[in-house]
């Protein structure tokens, strides 16, 4: 077998603790390689909100979601907070009449867009409206008046529940919701005018019965999401691409409100009825945007496994040993300079040698 003697000039100790500050310190390379974890359900806890019905992710308060009831007393937001369910601010619209509030985003100039467009009676109301409001930087409650956006619809009056604003264009686009009323996409002027109605033009249709939907955070990705079915879109130059792998939301009673977390990699589903669910669902190959692919990409080439497996898509399989969080060979090569550390501490301490 291998000899060998530490020279004298070193100290025994010295070899042995430099060897497990070597291990050591590679132990949280390893754990750092290890995929980031999507964030939590959580229930929302307001006994107030019992219908919510619109989902955005907060930028500038991190794990934080705005929602809002369909029909409330008042035309409030709420600030979630997504790890224990709690409101930590309400928002009242002031001058807002709240006549049926489905949808949330959030705009590229940091502003919450929210739309009074779902109409029950399938096209009575002649407009519907659009507010606007800066995203609030301290989660207080307060009351803020905001800009008020006229809408109407190039072929006519239409039942809405989906509001979505492009993160890097800024222009807003609606989804009706029936497929037997005609569901499509509607784009909105490429700037929304307090003063004049804001038509929106019918691009496309979409064979869906859609409840809620977000883009990504680049931009790059549409979700539309019905009660109990969602689809993925490619989005370019206006144009949504469906992508072929479907997303199968969580099994929810009244499924109403979808958001992108705000690294794009997940998708946050809520439903309507008091104790409201938030549920995640992770994403993964085409289904990610194009950004949170890159990011994963990059993370493989440091030596990372890209980012966890998603399984709520279609087709998806999941790794297997890898369900704490570590590969089965960063686990391995730890235990390996364990046993390292154990037999040269008996090697030295049996003087060096041995045959």
């Amino acid at each position: 077998m291998l000899s060998w003697t530490p020279p004298r000039s070193v100290p025994r100790r010295a070899v042995v603790g430099g060897l497990a500050c070597v291990l050591l310190a590679a132990a949280p390379l390893a754990f750092a390689a290890a995929p980031a974890e999507a964030p939590p359900a959580f229930t929302i806890g307001d006994p107030r909100i019992t219908e919510s019905s619109g989902l955005a992710a907060s930028r500038l308060h991190s794990g934080v979601y705005w929602t809002h009831n369909d029909q409330d007393v008042a035309p409030n937001l709420y600030a979630i907070d997504g790890g224990t369910g709690e409101t930590l601010a309400t928002i009242t619209l002031a001058g807002a009449t709240g006549r049926d509030l489905e949808a949330i985003s959030l705009g590229p100039d940091g502003a919450l867009y929210v739309g009074d467009i779902g109409d029950n009676y399938d096209g009575e109301w002649p407009e519907v409206w659009i507010y606007r409001l800066p995203e609030p930087e301290q989660l207080a409650d307060a009351t803020v008046t905001p800009a008020v956006y006229r809408a109407t619809y190039s072929d006519g009056p239409r039942d809405a529940e989906a509001l979505m604003v492009h993160p890097e264009t800024g222009r807003v686009y609606l989804v009706s919701k029936k497929q037997d009323g005609g569901a499509a996409l509607y784009a909105g002027p490429a700037e929304l005018s307090e003063n004049e109605q804001n038509v929106f033009e019918r691009q496309t249709d979409i064979d869906l019965w859609v409840t809620d939907g977000a883009f990504s955070p680049d931009g790059t990705r549409l979700l539309l999401r019905g009660y109990f079915t969602a689809r993925m879109y490619r989005f370019a130059d206006g144009v949504p691409e469906p992508i072929e792998r479907r997303v199968i939301p969580p099994v929810q009673r009244q499924g109403e409100s979808v958001t992108f977390t705000p690294d794009g990699r997940t998708l946050m589903f809520g439903t309507e009825g008091e104790g409201g669910q938030v549920e995640p669902v992770e994403l993964s190959g085409d289904l990610l945007p194009e950004s949170a692919a890159a990011e994963e990409a990059r993370e493989d080439e440091d030596g990372g496994d890209g980012g966890g497996t998603d399984g709520a898509a279609e087709g998806d399989e999941g790794d297997e040993g890898d369900e704490g969080g570590l590969s089965v060979g960063v686990t391995t090569a730890l235990v390996v300079g364990v046993l390292a550390v154990l037999g040269l501490r008996r090697l030295l301490r049996g003087g060096g040698t041995r045959s």
